[in-house]
Parts: C-alpha cells; sequence; structure tokens
C-alpha cells in the first residue's frame, strides 16, 4: 500500500471515491427539504474521506500523513451515522451502503496499523 505512485492506486481511495459516488446517486432520493441539511452534510463528509487520504499522500512525514488518515477515519463514522439517520427517517434503505462504508473501514484501519508499524 505504501509503494503507491498516486492516491488513485490506492484500494482503500478507490473504495472510498467508490463509496462517495454512491452516496452522490442516494442523495437524489432523499427529499428536497433536506437539500441543505442532511444531503448537503453527508455529501461533504463523505466526500472528506477519499479526500483527507488523497492529502494524505502528499505530506513528508509520517505522522502527518497518519494523521490524514485519522482525519478520513473520522469523516467515514460521521457519514456511517448519516446513513442511520437517512434510514431511521425512513428517506431511504442503505444497508448495501453501510455495508460498504463498513469495507472501507476495515480497509482504512488497516492501512492506518501498516503505517504505524513504520513509525
Amino acid at each position: 500500500m505504501g509503494n503507491s505512485k498516486s492516491f488513485k492506486d490506492l484500494i482503500v481511495w478507490q473504495k472510498a471515491h467508490q463509496l462517495v459516488l454512491e452516496i452522490y446517486k442516494m442523495s437524489l432520493l432523499i427529499p428536497e427539504t433536506e437539500k441543505y441539511g442532511i444531503t448537503h452534510q453527508i455529501k461533504r463528509c463523505a466526500a472528506s474521506v477519499p479526500a483527507n487520504i488523497s492529502e494524505s499522500c502528499g505530506r513528508i512525514g509520517l505522522k502527518d500523513k497518519i494523521r490524514f488518515l485519522y482525519i478520513a477515519n473520522g469523516s467515514l463514522e460521521e457519514t456511517k451515522y448519516f446513513l442511520i439517520l437517512i434510514e431511521d427517517l425512513n428517506f431511504q434503505e442503505t444497508n448495501l451502503i453501510i455495508d460498504k462504508a463498513e469495507e472501507v473501514s476495515k480497509i482504512l484501519n488497516a492501512y492506518i496499523n501498516k503505517m504505524k508499524v513504520s513509525l
């Protein structure tokens, strides 16, 4: 994972990016009244995941890289909360997207742990 030429080569980034694309598609089905509420929030925090993974690749120090990966992890947890909220409000079923978010979480945590071993 650490020998990638670009953040786009990282499986964790690819999976996180796919998650964002799915959330953007799903958000089209959320009521218009939530355009500046839940819809805005979930799109923002979901996009933050691959964005922070990307930013970690531009950092020189390992501690700095790991810090951005932890920020991505926090944004991913926030995304999972909004998926739960969307389902609890009966806007849409989100189980399949939550499963994908969990997959990203596992890969991201493994990547963080691999980086921490290199410290």
